[in-house]
Formats: structure tokens, sequence, C-alpha cells
């Protein structure tokens, strides 16, 4: 082993002492009923309905799309789904990319660059952090969810292009950001919006489009992102804006122009889970209903927890190693609902994260609630 490989082991081993490493986990979807962790929040990811979609797009136009959007890889599918997208979230165009990962890198380092800022929540998700850092833009960050620090930051901004960037819903705590406000003070200080809804598409608003329909603010954020991997049930990432904006990111935007384009059987899945979550709000309603269940079961148990009313459920531990063993307790109990650590978390806040799905039922509700209280117990956490 030479001292390059070396070096590695030992940032390994300094985080498995510490609790930190990571592994990857095989789940066996035979036995989804006690899967607590999935951001298939609707069930649509195994919906018989999206499979045959698939299907029937890969017997039509086969598996691979065979080259990027802007060269062998557009398909009237893929145009299908922008325009599926645009009149979802009501904006007048919308661009696909391969993944939301990719949409963040994208969007936010084609905008934005040197001589222009950005405002960034201090709990937004990776990927919009990556997409802050690759744009060369002066980056300010503000406290989680607190407009009277981002208009103090803002106001000190001499910069021409400003653009304020937050989760819609909070991946690692299940919070939903305070978009009037933030539109309040964009709108002030001559600033764009961008949301990324990942986690709250197919969760909130009267028909699912998030949580700029959730708030009625629709028409006063520019640019309101997301991803087909979570409620949709299927792959991918999208902004949707003005015709304009879409217009200058596929000319600008890297990680669409350089990408291969999602496969006909995804972008096929993707166009059928959006008709049915804009078909069937029940799944929705019960999706809500679910969280309000686990989350009052929890508190009444004495488990801390981040407030608020999405199927992310965070139940404050506190130390990585705690966390690490409640969560493998749980594992033995038969339920599984992993453990969020640093870096991912801040130190001291490790949690378990719990997240419900629309299929969930009451009885295995109830026997999450179980498993907790036994774990809880006997780890003297409650």
């Amino acid at each position: 082993m030479d001292g390059f490989e070396r070096s590695l082991l030992d940032s390994l081993s300094a985080k498995k002492e510490k609790g930190l490493l990571r592994t990857l986990h095989p789940i066996d979807w035979k036995q989804e009923k006690s899967v607590f962790s999935s951001n298939n929040y609707l069930g649509l990811a195994r919906d018989e309905r999206l499979k045959k979609a698939a299907i029937q797009a890969i017997e039509t136009y086969g598996t691979g799309s065979g080259g990027a959007r802007l060269t062998t890889g557009n398909f009237l599918l893929h145009e299908r789904l922008e325009a599926s997208l645009a009149s979802f979230k009501q904006k007048e165009s919308a661009i696909v990319f391969s993944s939301g990962y990719l949409a963040n890198l994208g969007v936010i380092s084609a905008l934005m660059g040197p001589g222009d800022v950005i405002f960034s929540d201090e709990l937004n998700h990776a990927s919009i952090i990556d997409g802050c850092r690759l744009s060369k833009a002066r980056i300010v960050v503000y406290r989680h969810a607190d407009m009277d620090d981002l208009r103090n930051k803002i106001r000190s901004a001499q910069e021409t292009k400003k653009l304020i960037v937050t989760d819609g819903v909070f991946s690692m705590d299940g919070d939903i950001a305070p978009l009037p406000d933030i539109v309040e003070v964009a709108q002030a200080h001559g600033a764009w919006v961008m949301v990324d809804d990942a986690h709250a598409t197919g969760v909130l608003g009267e028909t699912g489009a998030g949580t700029a329909e959730y708030f009625g603010v629709s028409d006063r954020i520019q640019l309101l992102m997301g991803t087909l991997s979570k409620s949709v049930g299927a792959e991918g990432g999208y902004v949707a804006a003005s015709r304009t904006v879409v217009d200058y990111l596929r000319n600008h935007a890297r990680s669409f122009i350089f990408q291969t384009s999602l496969s006909p059987g995804v972008v096929a899945s993707a166009l059928e889970g959006i008709r049915i979550i804009r078909e069937e709000p029940e799944r929705r309603r019960r999706l809500l209903k679910n969280a309000r269940l686990l989350r009052d079961g929890l508190t009444k148990l004495g488990f801390t927890l981040v407030e608020g009313i999405t199927p992310i459920v965070a139940v404050m531990i506190g130390e990585a190693e705690k966390a690490v063993r409640f969560s493998a307790r749980l594992e033995e109990e038969g339920v599984f609902a992993p453990a969020i650590r640093p870096p991912t978390v801040p130190q001291g806040s490790s949690r378990i994260r719990v997240t419900l799905m629309a299929t969930h039922t009451q009885s295995e509700i109830d026997q999450v609630l179980t498993c907790f209280e036994k774990v809880g117990k006997a780890m003297r956490i409650i």
C-alpha cells in the first residue's frame, strides 16, 4: 500500500472511530412494509401504471436515449414531459435534466457568476451548495429560515444580480421555507427567487405542485426546481420558469448541454406519475394524514421532533454514535429508518429520519411507534 492509499485508509478509519463511516445498505423491496426511509412518498415508483408506461416506451424507443438533448437524444417524449411540468408548475416553460443534482448545478452556475451574489439558506441541500460554489458568485449564507438575518444581509449587497435560493421542504428537518416572506424580501431588493421543491412536489399544494402553490406565490417566484425521483416515482430533475430563462439554460447550462438525456422508459414513467399526482389527490391526503399520525404518536411517547406537517419526520437523538445504535436497534425490531449524522447535519443534531408513504397502513404506523417506544426506553431516550 503506497502513501496515497494509506491516507485514504486513515481517513476512513477516522470516520469509523467517530461513528461517521457511511456504508451501503441493500433493501429487499419485497419487504417494503418495514421501510420507513424512502422518498417514494406517493408509492408511485412501484405503481403498475408507471411500470406499464416505462415498458411500452422501451419497446417503442429502446432502453437508452443515445445522446445529449442537443444532438441525438431529444425525443418527443422529452418535450411532452417538459410541457407537462410547465403546466403543472404554472410556468411558461420547463427544462429537464438527468437528475435533480445536475439541475441545481446547471441552473445556478449558468444564471449566476462573478460579480453576482447568491443568498442561500444554511440548511440547503448539497446540490444547491455545490451549484453556488460552481457559479463563482459571491455566496452569502443566511441563518435557517431567518428572515431578519436575510434582510440584514441583502441590504448591504451592491451587486446588480441577486438570487435567493432555498429548499421548499428541507430534506433533513422536514420543515417548510417561509416563501411569502422570502418573496417579499426579494421584491424589495430586486432579487430573484429559486425554490428547490424536491420534497414538496406531489406533497404540498392544492394540486400537489409544491410549496409555491401551497403559499399561493407561484407567480412571484422565478425559478421552480424539482426532481422526478421522489413523489413522481421516476428519475431526473427540472426547472420551470419563463420561456426566456429556459431558452437561456438550454444554451448555457453545462449539465444539460453535455449530459446524455433521460432514457425513454424513465421519461414515460415520469409523465404517468405527474398525471396521477394531478388526478388522484387522495394519495396526497393519505400521505399527510400518515405523517400527522406518526408525528402525534412519537410526540406523545416523549420524543423530540422537528416541528412540521410533511412526511419527513426528524426524530432528534443527539450524538452520532447514539443515533447509529438507535437505527440498528430499530432494524432488529423490523423497521428500517436510517441515522442521519454529520456532515449531513450539524454536530450534536444526529437524528433518525423517518419518511412516510401514502401506501403505509395504520398497522404499519402502529408497528413503528411500538418499535420506537421499545428502543427509546431501552436506550433511555424517553
